[in-house]
């Protein structure tokens, strides 16, 4: 990447949707323009976990005028990422739909793995080098992230489902702030975290940092009111939360440093806070200048540098974690990526979209770990609910879809078959599966796919028949599970 280059993060959150835009600098990145806007997001979830329409309006006007600034902006220059509301949304690809229209770029749904991860490294690349341990929190609007790392590397990663935003709603939906129930929303969070001490035992870090939200809106109220700068410590807090309870709701609390779009939360988040501040026995919470989306930033300039892909990485750890025949995972990739380039339109992305169709192949053998019946389902499974540093939601489920259709009847991916891109790499990884039957090296020079309009055709050279009946059969076959898709498929084998 070369320096001067412009980068912009979006950060959908619960609570506000932020815009980082940084210029690339020697492998750092330096601030050129920060956005917020407080969209609550959070809030408009129903109880069957349905958006409304009110508050996706208000993320899309939101979004029109972060659109605005990315004026001139490619794809590779920004990172959308959504997080906990849109995790839990039923209705989300309504609202993403649209959002992508009006952005102008994907917006990537991830995991809380993900987005502790990522936190983690905005945290991390914001901080001076060192050696010492460090346990990050993060208290979003609907979810908190907890990362034990040294370095830029994170050892351990949870994201747990309660946050400002929730904690609010549920045990303050009026506002008023009462001894009791502000202590109920502590034991409620105090039972959803306590599983979080057997991953992080108390001694296992040498400083403690929180980022973004209730830590960043809590210590700065407590640094303009005299107590250390920087951060949040335990007599400050009783403080704050003494401050608080005398005044019954936040909207009677007159205190500097308290932003009105703050307010209707910063019950939930204080609870949540010393909740934490409890369990891990914390002193003091220094509040890092990195969040998530300075990660996304920093992840951006990993992906031009294949070597250090966190994906490819994370490939390897699952190929490892389920005992993948990796010679043949690679042969089936090699052969289907081949395949692929004879019937890829001319487009900057395919190094891309053959890279991901690679990581299908690679995976796509992995349901055998739990029975070599159904493989293909068990190992759609796996991708649909395993924790995948890297990838997105989406990325897992395309995944997730290419090997679930690897073999047998099109009709279970139908809802994504009509989707061209992914119908040619569905193609070419179920004939490199198939081509690849004995679990050798198959030759496929005499082989030429070609497709136009909805239709593919293989051509072999005279003689390839006879001389593999085995796989012209296999490849007949093929023809005929394709007749009921809506797509057109035929082969002349010589």
């Amino acid at each position: 990447m070369q320096n001067g280059t412009l980068l912009a993060a979006v950060d959908l959150g619960s609570n506000s949707f932020r815009l980082e835009i940084g210029r690339y600098d020697s492998g750092h990145i330096e601030r050129v323009e920060y956005l917020k806007e407080t969209v609550r997001q959070g809030s408009g979830l129903d109880e069957n976990k349905n958006l409304s329409l009110v508050a996706m309006e208000r993320g899309w006007e939101c979004l029109a005028r972060f659109a605005e600034r990315l004026q001139g902006f490619q794809k590779h220059q920004v990172r959308a990422v959504a997080t906990q509301t849109l995790r839990e949304a039923r209705n989300r690809d309504d609202f993403t739909r649209r959002a992508q229209e009006i952005l102008g770029f994907p917006i990537e749904v991830v995991s809380g793995h993900e987005e502790a991860r990522l936190i983690y490294q905005g945290v991390s690349h914001l901080l001076p080098q060192s050696d010492e341990k460090r346990l990050v929190i993060d208290i979003g609007g609907r979810s908190t992230e907890v990362i034990l790392g040294q370095g830029y590397s994170a050892s351990k990663m949870e994201s747990y489902r309660l946050g400002s935003v929730a904690w609010s709603s549920r045990y303050f939906p009026r506002g008023q702030i009462t001894q009791q129930s502000l202590q109920t929303s502590e034991i409620a969070a105090k039972a959803v975290l306590d599983e979080a001490l057997d991953a992080y035992p108390i001694g296992s870090w040498d400083t403690a940092y929180g980022s973004s939200g209730t830590v960043g809106a809590v210590a700065e109220i407590l640094t303009l009111n005299g107590w250390p700068a920087g951060q949040i410590t335990r007599a400050g807090l009783d403080w704050l939360t003494d401050k608080l309870l005398r005044a019954g709701h936040p909207d009677h609390l007159r205190l500097e440093g308290l932003k009105d779009d703050r307010r209707p939360v910063i019950g939930g988040g204080i609870g949540v806070l010393r909740a934490l501040f409890d369990l891990f026995k914390l002193e003091s919470l220094v509040k890092a200048e990195g969040a998530l989306r300075q990660g996304a930033l920093y992840d951006l300039i990993d992906r031009e540098n294949d070597s250090t892909d966190v994906r490819e990485r994370t490939v390897n750890w699952l190929c490892e974690r389920y005992g993948v025949d990796q010679l043949h995972a690679g042969r089936v990739g090699r052969v289907a990526t081949e395949l692929f380039a004879q019937i890829a339109v001319p487009d900057p992305n395919n190094e891309r979209y053959s890279q991901k169709l690679v990581w299908a192949a690679r995976l796509h053998e992995i349901g055998t770990h739990i029975s070599h019946s159904d493989m293909h389902r068990h190992g759609a499974y796996i991708l649909d609910h395993v924790d995948a540093p890297g990838f997105t939601l989406q990325e897992l489920h395309r995944m997730s879809q290419l090997v679930l259709g690897q073999r047998g009847k099109l009709r279970k991916i139908e809802d994504i078959l009509d989707d061209e891109l992914f119908a040619k790499q569905l193609l070419c990884l179920r004939l490199a599966v198939l081509l690849c039957h004995a679990r050798k090296d198959p030759d496929i020079t005499p082989l030429q796919l070609s497709y136009k309009s909805r239709q593919f055709k293989l051509s072999a050279t005279t003689g390839w028949a006879r001389g593999f009946p085995q796989s012209a059969w296999l490849v007949d076959e093929e023809v005929a599970a394709w007749q009921k898709s809506g797509w057109r498929f035929s082969a002349d084998l010589g």
